[in-house]
């Protein structure tokens, strides 16, 4: 056990590495991707308003945000941020990231069940990601092709991201399925079948407030 790091000398070592409109990545010093100093860092992060989503990648010594920039910005990020610093417990730094995802693999089948098996699948392709990215790194001259896409592929690799992308697919396999008796025979007779209407404005909306409310979080 070691005693808890400077939070000055951590703050200094902190770099933005990447800046896009409502996503920030930082790459971190060893000490704050320890077990202990991770969970403290993205539960401090989780609690300012606007930020939803934190994940930090201990082999790349990466802290990646995600937040909504019409409640925060990327100021209030930081300072939350630099806020944890001070607030970290003393730990093993050998205790890293690592260690956790690999609990986190060999939880039990029916655990995984229970969550729906988002978290599993979202949990696959990162790693799958992170292999991808290593490989593009040991090519000095994939590394500008790394920069850009690394990015977007993490955001579109998220559960909230995943489960928009299948409510999508069902929404496409449901206008196809009817499409023949939409154009042949409910726009002809829209009072006939008013209910076929009603039922589709209202899916419609439940799938408009599911994407507010996915977004607000």
């Amino acid at each position: 056990m070691t005693a808890a790091p400077d939070p000055d000398a951590l703050s200094r070592q902190i770099v933005v590495r990447y800046r896009d409109p409502g996503h920030v990545r930082f790459a971190l010093p060893a000490e704050l991707c320890s077990l202990a100093a991770a969970n403290a860092i993205e539960t401090a992060l989780r609690r300012q308003d606007g930020v939803y989503r934190v994940t930090i990648h201990a082999a790349e010594r990466k802290l990646s945000v995600f937040y909504d920039e019409h409640v925060c910005d990327l100021h209030a990020v930081a300072r939350r941020l630099f806020a944890a610093l001070g607030e970290l417990p003393a730990g093993d730094d050998t205790a890293t990231m690592a260690a956790r995802d690999d609990r986190a693999t060999a939880a039990s089948p029916a655990k995984t069940r229970r969550a729906g098996g988002s978290l599993n699948i979202e949990a696959r392709a990162r790693r799958a990601l992170r292999r991808v990215m290593q490989e593009m790194s040991r090519h000095p001259q994939l590394r500008g092709v790394q920069e850009r896409v690394q990015p977007m592929l993490e955001s579109a690799l998220t559960e909230q991201a995943i489960i928009n992308f299948l409510n999508d697919l069902l929404a496409f396999y449901l206008i196809r399925v009817h499409w023949d008796l939409i154009t042949q025979r409910w726009l002809r007779e829209p009072l006939k079948f008013r209910y076929a209407w009603l039922t589709i404005f209202y899916l419609v909306f439940l799938l408009v407030r599911y994407r507010k409310t996915g977004t607000g979080k």
